[in-house]
């Protein structure tokens, strides 16, 4: 612009005016239009860069502001005490936890007639420690309590197994009758209880100790029970269950909430299992189904039994490799139509299933364990641990 101030306008002008250089004047226009353009639209740019500027500086020191007052509330004690809180609350279930879960295990050596004084005395210790708010001691000796426990568990398994010394090393399961034999897998050598039988000539029934459904207090019968009254030849315990003795089961003692049909054609736990995940087997004829999920069943008569459990151990032939600990695993299974119950001893749940896969078993499902383990056949084979609220029982047709 102030290029332009310099020049004679005058003569510029004078000279433009002449014919020859109307053209020319046009251009001049066009080009002084563009070059004012140009100017103010840089200037307007340069304005809002300014802005812009103006506005992340103030941003930043908001910001800035904002971390000072987030580093003096952490400051405060207020926060410090919520912090505090936060973490006692979290010692406090972790704990809780642990003792109630190794409380569980001592319940159910006791039930095995294991000995459990010292593992006792070491608990009460441990609910001292978590008394006095001592979380750090008892977390130590939650887990040597915790070691200990699993020494007396194995301890029992040798005791459980003494009979097979002399046992056979066999991956052809039983045609009928009982048997007891060491699987051998690739995860290992594993001890083996196993009753097979027919399904041309053998009922699978459940038979339960209440008619209908249950939620607290529930009856509760042994396994030679269920099977003397039910005329049966072999059993097995059943579901998973709330025992009287685990303090967790406070006001649903004895209770079960999985899916069932008796030997009645009576459903169990119909109404919260229309949506349930947890696996299934049932009997009819001479073969033994399988449903991956209850809520894929609907409310059939019309078979023998029904009976669900977490979890399946073999489906199709292969193992389902579900986790869990080692113990004594219970199961019920089939291969075309003979059916299997028995005990996989000292195994995971996927150990368990690899045994029952060398054993040729297409479908298997777990069911309950620990003191609730009762195997049967012309008497106990294992248990009779806890009384149950159901029981699974093969019957003569």
């Amino acid at each position: 612009m102030n290029i332009l101030g310099k020049i004679n306008l005058q003569k510029i002008i004078s000279l433009l005016r002449s014919a020859a250089f109307k053209p020319l004047v046009i251009i001049l226009a066009l080009l002084v239009i563009f070059i004012y353009q140009y100017f103010a639209s840089v200037s307007n740019l340069n304005n809002k860069i300014g802005d812009l500027r103006n506005r992340n500086s103030s941003l930043e020191t908001k910001i800035k502001n904002i971390n000072n007052e987030l580093t003096e509330l952490k400051n405060q004690d207020q926060y410090k005490i919520n912090e505090d809180l936060k973490n006692n609350i979290k010692n406090i279930e972790n704990s809780y936890k642990s003792a109630l879960e190794s409380y569980k295990k001592i319940l159910d050596l006791r039930v095995q007639k294991a000995k459990t004084a010292d593992l006792e005395n070491q608990f009460a210790k441990v609910l001292n420690y978590l008394s006095t708010l001592n979380y750090s001691s008892a977390s130590a000796d939650l887990k040597l309590l915790s070691e200990n426990i699993k020494k007396v568990e194995d301890s029992l398994v040798v005791v459980q197994t003494t009979s097979f010394t002399d046992a056979p090393v066999s991956n052809s399961p039983p045609g009928s009758g009982f048997s007891q034999q060491k699987v051998s897998t690739e995860k290992g050598e594993f001890l083996v209880s196993i009753v097979a039988a027919d399904l041309n000539s053998t009922h699978v029934i459940v038979d339960t100790a209440s008619d209908g459904d249950c939620r607290d207090n529930c009856p509760v019968l042994p396994l030679a029970t269920y099977i003397a009254r039910s005329g049966g030849f072999a059993g097995i315990n059943g579901s998973y269950f709330c025992p009287a003795d685990y303090p967790s089961c406070a006001g649903k003692v004895n209770s079960f909430d999985t899916l069932l049909m008796n030997k009645n054609k009576v459903y169990f736990n119909s109404d919260n299992n229309v949506y349930s995940s947890v696996p299934l087997v049932y009997f009819t004829g001479n073969s033994m189904g399988v449903r991956g999920r209850s809520s894929d069943w609907g409310r059939d008569t019309g078979v023998d039994s029904v009976i669900a459990m977490q979890t399946l151990l073999v489906s199709g032939g292969n193992p389902t490799g579900a986790v869990g600990g080692k113990g004594a695993k219970t199961f019920i299974g089939a291969r075309g139509s003979t059916v299997y119950i028995g005990i996989v001893y000292n195994a995971t749940f996927q150990e368990a299933g690899f045994a029952l896969k060398a054993l040729g078993i297409e479908n298997a499902l777990n069911l309950d364990q620990g003191g609730s383990t009762a195997l049967w056949y012309g008497g106990y084979k294992a248990g009779p641990g806890r009384n149950l609220p159901n029981a699974v029982i093969l019957v003569r047709k």
